[in-house]
């Protein structure tokens, strides 16, 4: 494992546990940043950014895009992965090998490994955005983990457990970090609260995160 790559200093990262199955990676993927960046603007040049619509009719306040074999898509029908971007109507970019890289070596340190996701969601926040909780469940292997990268601007990530009323841990996370949950994790409750104004060297007044997931 080539954790140098992606922590900031070339040592082993900081690691919390944050619930059984649930860690954060402090850092993991700093070094990576500009790498990383550059690739999330190949994948949304040809993929563009947008916010979609939830099934009730909710606007959501994170732009999204995505890359991978599958892509993740929700609008008046559903939920759902596609392996087309219905935007463009062609198939979502191909997933970065700085990405998978990024996502195979994150699960191995938090104790999963072999993962090789096969779609990636690219979330773009800026200030007052943000991500109620939510479970991830329209995957078909839940055996396998979640690998979040966070770049940019710091939020509080909400981690839950698997009702929605069980009052979630809040965790605030900077540009690099990674949380990595799975097993009997996988399904808990999750998101971000709003995002507050700044200035990040790398991505200015905004806020990205990569979600990885195993979803076909």
């Amino acid at each position: 494992m080539t954790l140098d790559l992606f922590d900031g200093e070339g040592v082993e990262p900081r690691r919390e546990t944050i619930a059984e199955g649930a860690v954060v990676l402090r850092g993991f993927a700093g070094k990576a940043g500009p790498g990383l960046l550059a690739a999330i603007d190949l994948v949304a040049s040809q993929s563009p950014f947008r916010h979609m619509q939830t099934p009730g009719g909710h606007t959501m306040s994170a732009a999204m895009t995505c890359c991978g074999e599958l892509g993740w898509v929700t609008d008046r029908r559903g939920y759902r992965y596609e392996p087309r971007d219905p935007v463009t109507g062609q198939a979502w970019p191909r997933m970065p090998e700085l990405f998978l890289k990024l996502a195979s070596e994150a699960a191995a340190e938090a104790g999963f490994e072999n993962f090789v996701p096969d779609a990636c969601l690219i979330n773009r926040y800026q200030p007052g955005a943000k991500m109620g909780l939510h479970q991830d469940r329209d995957e078909q292997d839940f055996s396998q983990p979640i690998v979040s990268v966070s770049l940019g601007l710091p939020i509080v990530f909400q981690f839950g457990g698997p009702r929605r009323s069980d009052r979630p841990v809040r965790v605030p996370l900077g540009h690099g970090d990674v949380v990595v949950w799975g097993g009997l994790a996988r399904r808990h409750y999750h998101g971000v609260l709003t995002l507050k104004a700044g200035d990040h060297p790398l991505t200015g007044a905004c806020r990205y995160n990569l979600t990885f997931r195993k979803a076909g």
